[in-house]
């Protein structure tokens, strides 16, 4: 093996390459990486945030679809398609021209959010409402008697909103309907507000339900929000073993019974005490053990000390069967 020795003019050359490479390199690493800041998104919302809000949002769709179906005895289904952050301008240029458009009060912070409805929507809506099959009619503006009913249906989505928002501790109450012109005033026209947007489908008709909350209550619930989501998280584990620790508690009613028969209405009427009924089940027919009003399985009745017991004579059958 042939062995290198370096000269000291080789040695001196080396470590001067290395003390003229230093303090490039390290430049290199101290540089900064500088990108420039877009105001307009500071106060955006967060994907945690979204995931929140479509949560509760996803909740107040499926209840509106469950009442508002029940109250009018058709199909109606509701479903959550946007929700976003924009200025109030812009969700009133979002507003057709023909529209019904309401001021919801939110309590406790005692401001007041937009409310917009499609009046596609109210023809057949108030055609149900009074008798008829909810036909389509034509698009043009609500007669008084036809705004008090259409009002009775806001004041219902307010309800299921409130129901929706209540983790967040938010009221939402009706006050009255606006003229587009007025709604300008209700919030500033530069104020970002939250848009949420929903699609609303019966067998005759579609349009949509729009809500626009100002910032202050915008924040506010989506810090609140937040907090919960994340809390909700942390905790899943421990509030999933409580409840199954306070489901365990539960007293369920059960029997042990034989299988249900069919007897003469003569066999009956002539019933008599000491009498022997038939009840045409073979003589080695297993009780069923009921829980519930679900049958469990089967068991023979014994005797456990000074008390009546029940042996399994089989495993469990599923209640689902």
């Amino acid at each position: 093996m042939i062995e290198k020795t370096l000269k000291q003019d080789e040695i001196d050359a080396l470590f001067e390459a290395a003390r003229s490479s230093a303090p490039e390199s390290g430049r290199a690493t101290k540089a900064a990486k500088v990108t420039p800041y877009n105001f307009s998104s500071a106060g955006q919302i967060s994907n945690e945030q979204l995931r929140a809000i479509s949560m509760l949002n996803d909740l107040f769709a499926r209840n509106l679809t469950h009442n508002l179906a029940a109250w009018l005895r058709t199909r109606f289904q509701v479903n959550l398609v946007s929700a976003e952050q924009i200025q109030f301008n812009e969700f009133l240029l979002r507003i057709p021209e023909i529209s019904y458009v309401a001021s919801v009060r939110l309590e406790p912070l005692g401001t007041l959010s937009v409310l917009q409805l499609d009046l596609a929507l109210a023809p057949p809506v108030i055609d149900l409402l009074l008798g008829g099959d909810g036909r389509n009619g034509p698009l043009r503006e609500l007669t008084d008697i036809e705004e008090s009913i259409l009002a009775s249906v806001v004041e219902i989505v307010c309800r299921e909103l409130t129901v929706a928002w209540q983790p967040v501790g938010l009221s939402f109450n009706f006050e009255r309907r606006q003229m587009q012109t007025q709604a300008a005033r209700i919030i500033s026209v530069n104020e970002k507000t939250l848009c949420l947007s929903f699609e609303i489908r019966m067998p005759h008709s579609s349009g949509l339900l729009n809500l626009a909350l100002p910032a202050v209550v915008a924040n506010t619930i989506l810090r609140r929000l937040t907090s919960d989501w994340g809390r909700r998280r942390r905790h899943a584990g421990e509030a999933r073993a409580r409840m199954e620790t306070l489901a365990r508690r539960i007293r369920l009613g059960g029997s042990l019974q034989l299988p249900a028969v069919h007897l003469a209405a003569s066999a009956v009427e002539d019933l008599a005490p000491g009498s022997v009924l038939r009840l045409d089940i073979p003589a080695n027919t297993l009780p069923e053990w009921r829980v519930g009003n679900q049958t469990l399985g089967r068991a023979q009745a014994v005797r456990q000390g000074s008390h009546r017991a029940a042996r399994m004579a089989g495993p469990l059958i599923e209640v689902a069967q």
